[in-house]
């Protein structure tokens, strides 16, 4: 999984937002286990970047919280 764009992100939905964090947080947990075993070559750069991606998403995910607590606050 490649780095996921800032724009590809802000044009997911919430349920499409917690959808590929869950995808992601699996697959980083993966790659973790297999890195504490000892058996994590090739794909030991991947770590970074799907941490990143988590960060992005949790990021997007807050702004959308804050959005709508704003609105819900003038009402």
């Amino acid at each position: 999984m490649a780095r996921l764009k800032n724009k590809a992100i802000r044009e997911m939905n919430e349920k499409d937002l917690y959808d590929r964090l869950k995808q992601i947080r699996a697959d980083l947990f993966k790659l973790k286990v297999e890195s504490k075993k000892g058996t994590l070559r090739k794909e030991s750069g991947k770590l970074k970047p799907r941490r990143k991606n988590i960060a992005r998403i949790l990021t997007r995910i807050n702004e959308l919280k804050k959005k709508w607590q704003k609105i819900s606050d003038y009402q």
